[in-house]
């Protein structure tokens, strides 16, 4: 049975595959959001890499993985972050300083919280990983 939230659903198999060892995981259905995140994963070596697959229903990503998740997950609700209030995320969401990161929706796109504190742009925090 699937969930009401992809998004939680996807980051929540990704965290269980990557914690048991498996190489690769199927991501179903898959969504913008969730291609967006995956490629902010991959960008911040967290991924080897994935690809979308059109299977005649929603369609479904192909992710391979590389051991480098230690935790991810989606933050609901999901919260506004000015450009300078991302330090005051991180102390929540992420173990240490520097490590790990906070995915953010902005209105120019899906992206690291380093890339939006670099561009000074605010958003959502919508998922974390480290």
């Amino acid at each position: 049975m699937a969930g009401n939230d992809p998004l939680s659903d996807a980051l929540g198999g990704l965290d269980n595959a990557e914690s048991v060892g498996h190489l690769d995981y199927t991501v179903k259905p898959a969504s913008n959001i969730v291609g967006s995140i995956l490629e902010v994963l991959y960008d911040r070596g967290y991924v080897d890499g994935f690809e979308y697959v059109e299977d005649g229903k929603a369609g479904l990503f192909e992710v391979e993985l590389k051991g480098a998740i230690n935790e991810c997950g989606a933050v609901k609700p999901r919260y506004s972050v000015g450009a300078d209030d991302y330090e005051r995320w991180e102390k929540r969401y992420l173990p240490a300083r520097d490590y790990g990161a906070l995915i953010v929706t902005t209105s120019h796109g899906v992206m690291s919280h380093y890339e939006a504190r670099e561009q000074g742009i605010g958003g959502q925090v919508i998922a974390y990983v480290y």
